[in-house]
């Protein structure tokens, strides 16, 4: 696997300046403070979810803060996540896309997982920027319209792979495809497809659960 530093140290210094401490995890890494009203209705949702236990599967606050920063970054105005589960993740990104003025579509195969996002969704106040779609992913990619400017997937582990197939051609070049838990066993075919692929650039972020940074070359 490549690494470089200098990314990792990017990242650590956003964290501090964000508040949180380089090296923290999980429930260890403080919210950011809210600028807007916008950015306090999403972050008292996601402080509501971790103090409720409703965050089932979802990213550490370290991974959250990277995807809300990488979003925003590259200014995405289209992105596509694989793996709602109750929201979290969903509202990471909504804290960059209300400032880029994008939309998420999020796939999510259970209908209560679904249903508890949608929830958490409107409870935030972005609703308006969020498609829910509900069922397998892997069969339903025309749900996505490209071009797609950051692709996230964090779902059926095996699953990876048939996801970054499907994906890559909807990413524009210069976006980007994130994967959490590239540390897993079950990944190691995704991580080898997008560090032996010449149209692709991978680095790898570790502070959290382990976060792929894919870019697509122009």
């Amino acid at each position: 696997m490549r690494r470089l530093a200098t990314f990792g140290l990017a990242l650590a210094m956003a964290s501090s300046a964000f508040g949180q401490r380089p090296g923290a995890r999980g429930s260890d890494a403080a919210l950011p403070l809210a600028k807007t009203e916008a950015e306090k209705k999403i972050l008292s949702v996601l402080e509501e979810m971790a103090s409720a236990g409703r965050t089932y599967l979802s990213v550490p606050v370290s991974d959250g803060r990277a995807l809300r920063l990488l979003t925003e970054a590259v200014g995405a105005k289209s992105v596509a996540e694989i793996g709602t589960s109750t929201g979290y993740s969903g509202l990471w990104f909504c804290l960059a896309l209300e400032k880029t003025g994008g939309k998420l579509v999020t796939f999510e195969i259970d209908a209560g997982r679904a249903a508890t996002a949608r929830k958490h969704f409107d409870r935030a106040c972005v609703e308006q920027i969020v498609s829910v779609v509900e069922g397998d992913a892997h069969a339903k990619p025309a749900a996505v319209e490209g071009p797609i400017d950051v692709a996230f997937i964090d779902a059926d582990k095996e699953g990876y792979l048939d996801c970054l197939k499907q994906l890559v051609p909807l990413v524009r070049p210069g976006g980007l495809i994130l994967a959490h838990n590239v540390t897993m066993a079950a990944v190691q075919g995704y991580v080898k497809a997008v560090t032996t692929d010449p149209d692709l650039e991978t680095i790898f972020y570790t502070e959290g659960g382990g976060l792929g940074v894919t870019l697509k070359k122009r």
